[in-house]
């Protein structure tokens, strides 16, 4: 396979914060009255506001807010953790890595643009990428391959030579359904099971075989 580009999704995948959204996701719950909420509730990939249909289903919650507040609440949940947020190790050695063999680099996320931003300021990442893809741009979100079919255009790049990095199932298959290759990049080994459907699986990007 020819590999001439990267897209890397960007929470959990780039980012170590898996935790800061669970526990974002638990504390707007909590409000609405929610019992017995799993540590991870929200359904990675699909984006914050999608998952809030999901997640007052799942509860059994009923609110007048709208998904658009609830959401706005728990990216204000989430910004107050954002210091402990870290780059997932051996993330800019690879990028590194890429950029030496004249590779492109995008991001593409289910994120909103507002937030890719703060993210951008703490971690002064944003001259890595030669696009970004936000959620704003989209029609349909992931499982949908829009969000990638999209970034390979800007890439004017065929999507049969991207190699895609995702977090989630749905991630995955939207790389897969775009015709691209995808890595999975796992918090745990429980975390592994989760993404069996991408080509390869790993937790650290340093063991990554090229």
């Amino acid at each position: 396979m020819t590999i001439k580009a990267v897209i890397f999704d960007l929470n959990g995948t780039i980012l170590t914060d898996e935790d800061e959204y669970g526990l974002a996701f638990k504390t707007i719950l909590g409000k609405l009255g929610a019992k017995n909420i799993e540590d991870y509730p929200q359904e990675s990939g699909v984006g914050v506001e999608e998952n809030w249909p999901i997640l007052l289903k799942k509860y059994n919650l009923k609110t007048k807010r709208t998904m658009g507040e609830l959401a706005s609440e728990t990216q204000m949940e989430y910004l107050k953790l954002l210091p402990q947020v870290t780059l997932r190790r051996g993330f800019l050695d690879l990028v590194k890595i890429f950029k030496s063999t004249g590779t492109k680099i995008a991001l593409a996320t289910s994120n909103t643009w507002e937030m890719v931003e703060k993210i951008f300021e703490k971690f002064s990442i944003e001259d890595l990428f030669d696009t970004v893809t936000t959620k704003e741009e989209l029609t349909h979100n992931k499982p949908d391959p829009e969000i990638f079919e999209l970034t390979a255009n800007k890439l004017n790049t065929s999507e049969s030579d991207c190699l895609v990095f995702e977090d989630s199932q749905a991630g995955i298959r939207a790389g897969h359904e775009a015709g691209m290759r995808v890595v999975g990049v796992a918090r745990n080994e429980a975390h592994r099971k989760v993404l069996k459907d991408a080509d390869v699986v790993i937790e650290d990007y340093s063991k990554l075989i090229l």
